[in-house]
């Protein structure tokens, strides 16, 4: 497992209130977390029918144009 290198921010009373993160470890937290909901969406639809090629490219156009 990745560490995660972390500084607290604290208030007057010393309580954490925020976290401040490298660059880099956002990143790698970011790309697993899409990572992470990319796998969700697979399985969400992996018992369903695979598209004919045109029907894929018909419904990639409507997404397209959705934006």
């Amino acid at each position: 497992m990745t560490k995660i290198r972390k500084q607290f921010v604290v208030n007057e009373r010393n309580e954490p209130v925020a976290v401040l993160l490298d660059l880099e470890t956002f990143r790698q937290i970011e790309q697993l977390l899409e990572d992470y909901a990319l796998g969700q969406s697979i399985r969400a639809v992996e018992d369903e029918p695979a598209l004919a090629h045109e029907a894929a490219r018909q419904r990639y156009a409507r997404l397209k144009k959705a934006r």
